[in-house]
């Protein structure tokens, strides 16, 4: 347990109005979204700068103080989330925007800058940062990074940990390493980021970033269209793929459950009134005038399209893209959701689906699966929702059992049980399963190396070592 002089010591660091340790003002640092782990912390500190977080860990490490990272609380597998005497360190005062080079095509940001902040300060130079999440105007760059988060247009700019070209990193002894730099190559022995990307603050505090930036894009044409299937929406993205010179840049495949969902209660109208099993959202970046409607015209004589709606003005764009984004929020009103955030290859999506549903209805007859999400890249959010009547506390203590339901039709199609959110609590015992004892001991001597008295996030991504 933290001893009282510890604390004080590490209230000193950051100064008395930025440590807070009253129950009522911890709250908001203590409930995450799901409202599955609630956080308990005898302290919350808010360092300013690198220099403030270096000296917290160096302390927490020399009296074996266990401290849990927080950037915008936006997780979604408990990795934020302290569990009793851990210290909470929130990096929401390190907001800086460093430096944009337009030049460079770069942008260096401090841990706690707010995604939305970064692409804002990126469009001020007339470029872009693609990242881009329903969470981005609450969660912040350090999270993304720890979380190696994925989102909308992963398609084309890659995850998190493709967009990132330099780190600086807090030890967990203290010591800092400064990895910022701004090279595209780099062939200088091991490349130590991306250890620390995707770790989840288990090896060490990131306090800020080096981030690519692109063009930015002069049209988007963007559609909302109805498809006979899953495999006919697969084919359409190869057609759209190929006919547009890869200007696709989003690819959203969304059932008719889910539209259903949030149509009723989100407020929205669908864009197209003929009824369909499937839809898809589409975007690209940069289409040659008229490219997009030849596509769709040439997808509808191949029957991979029933119907379609094309933004005709940004506005527009905006409302289709808001259909997409409150479908995760739409579940909520019908009950208990459990959730799979999966990947598989693209080419075995409509086989995984059809699996998937037959391996939930053999689970729990009855129960509404709603799949939706990244089919560009993969990563489906294959969400199940409790059946009409059932009791929702009922429904979601069959978690982990309706988890292993989907997840081994997910690793029989040779996909990852975490596309995009994490491990954090969730799945951490689910890696005795998933990884082979190999990869465990190669990621429990990383640990080791980086973190020796275990008091980085301990209890998350990693599970406890069986053999000790």
């Amino acid at each position: 347990m933290i001893t009282k002089q510890t604390l004080q010591h590490l209230i000193a660091i950051v100064g008395a109005k930025n440590a807070i340790t009253s129950v009522a003002d911890m709250a908001p640092y203590m409930r995450e979204w799901r409202d599955l782990w609630p956080g308990t912390s005898p302290l919350v500190l808010r360092p300013s700068c690198t220099d403030e977080v270096s000296q917290i860990l160096n302390l927490c490490n020399e009296t074996g103080t266990a401290i849990v990272p927080q950037s915008g609380n936006t997780g979604l597998v408990g990795g934020q989330m302290p569990t009793g005497s851990e210290v909470l360190l929130s990096l929401d005062r390190m907001t800086k925007i460093i430096d944009v080079d337009a030049a460079d095509y770069t942008i260096t940001v401090e841990a706690g800058a707010i995604l939305k902040s970064v692409q804002e300060a990126a469009d001020s130079v007339d470029r872009l940062f693609p990242l881009s999440l329903a969470s981005e105007g609450s969660c912040r760059i350090g999270g993304n990074l720890s979380s190696n988060a994925g989102g909308l247009n992963v398609l084309a700019y890659g995850n998190t940990r493709d967009l990132c070209l330099g780190l600086e990193v807090v030890l967990a002894d203290g010591r800092v390493w400064n990895g910022l730099k701004k090279l595209r190559k780099d062939n200088t022995g091991y490349d130590l980021k991306n250890l620390f990307i995707g770790a989840e603050g288990t090896l060490g505090v990131i306090t800020a970033a080096v981030l690519k930036l692109y063009p930015k894009p002069r049209r988007h044409d963007t559609a909302f269209i109805a498809v006979p299937s899953v495999q006919a929406a697969v084919d359409l993205l190869a057609l759209v793929k190929s006919e547009s010179g890869n200007r696709v840049v989003a690819f959203e495949l969304m059932p008719d459950i889910a539209m259903g969902f949030t149509v009723k209660h989100m407020g929205v109208n669908n864009p197209i009134q003929l009824l369909s099993p499937w839809f898809v959202l589409t975007e690209l970046a940069d289409a040659a005038p008229g490219n997009f409607e030849s596509i769709l015209e040439l997808a509808m004589e191949r029957g991979l399209v029933t119907d379609a709606s094309l933004a005709q003005s940004e506005s527009q764009r905006q409302t289709l893209w808001a259909i997409r984004e409150l479908m995760p929020e739409s579940q909520r009103h019908e009950g208990g959701s459990i959730k799979h955030d999966v990947s598989v290859p693209v080419s075995h999506i409509p086989a995984f689906i059809a699996e998937g549903a037959e391996a939930v209805q053999r689970f729990m007859p009855g129960a509404r699966l709603m799949c939706f999400g990244h089919m560009g890249d993969g990563n489906m959010h294959f969400n199940v929702t409790q059946p009409v009547g059932m009791d929702k506390q009922k429904f979601l203590a069959q978690w982990h059992d309706m988890n292993w339901a989907v997840f081994d039709v997910v690793l029989k199609h040779g996909g990852s049980i975490s596309a995009e959110h994490g491990i954090g609590q969730l799945k951490r015992d689910d890696m005795l399963r998933i990884k082979s004892p190999v990869e465990l001991e190669m990621m429990r001597g990383l640990k080791k190396l980086f973190d020796p008295n275990n008091i980085m996030n301990p209890g998350k991504v990693l599970p406890p070592d069986p053999s000790l």
